[in-house]
């Protein structure tokens, strides 16, 4: 008999063993916690005298007092009406309360109007992509027309490079560097003449233009 039951403690020993190969290690740290009791002094319980300048200060305050009484209840002599938060008090926490948690109907119009915010500036920033789209064409026209005038640009002033280059080796007799002093005073005197010689056109012209209108006035007071 005694047998009997040995074997079957041993046997339900080494279940419980097996079992607990296959729990996870949480699982069986959970299992096997045993707390230490909660050991409280509720006959002498720890009060501080605030009249005592050796109590620390943070030991006089009424969190302190709410502390106490909340561990030891009656016998930590706290008068609980001294507890309660003052009229001022109450209303900082009341204030608190409705700005930190709102009632259910704030909070939902608080996020209807945030999506309204959402959806306006959405439809602004999809107003400008539009208007910046229709604009695209135009853009492009404008890039390409420039791109067009500074290749011309280029062109002609690599002719004209070439054209100097050229007269400077006919004046000269042998090529001239374009960064040297004596090719930059040829291209000033050569500049000088052509505005000379525009100014020059340009006089003539407005001459030929008053003679024709003097010839015009004569022949219409003669008739």
């Amino acid at each position: 008999m005694a047998a009997s039951l040995l074997s079957k403690r041993t046997a339900l020993f080494f279940g419980f063993t097996k079992l607990n190969s296959f729990l996870p290690a949480a699982v069986q740290q959970i299992a096997n916690y045993n707390p230490r009791p909660l050991w409280l002094n509720i006959k002498n319980p720890y009060i501080p005298d605030k009249e005592s300048e050796k109590t620390p200060e943070w030991q006089k305050t009424e969190k302190y007092e709410r502390r106490l009484f909340g561990r030891y209840g009656s016998a930590a002599g706290v008068d609980p009406t001294k507890l309660w938060p003052s009229h001022a008090r109450l209303e900082e926490l009341m204030a608190e309360e409705k700005e930190w948690h709102p009632p259910l109907e704030v909070k939902l119009e608080n996020i209807a109007a945030r999506e309204r915010e959402k959806a306006q500036k959405r439809m602004e920033r999809e107003k400008i992509i539009a208007a910046n789209m229709a604009k695209m064409p135009k853009m492009i026209a404008d890039w390409k027309k420039q791109k067009r005038e500074a290749n011309q640009k280029q062109r002609e002033e690599k002719i004209r490079r070439d054209k100097l280059l050229a007269e400077a080796r006919e004046r000269f007799g042998f090529s001239l560097d374009p960064r040297s002093t004596k090719f930059k005073e040829m291209v000033a005197e050569i500049e000088k003449e052509e505005k000379k010689k525009r100014k020059l056109l340009k006089r003539r012209k407005r001459e030929e233009e008053e003679g024709s209108a003097g010839t015009t006035a004569a022949v219409e007071s003669s008739q």
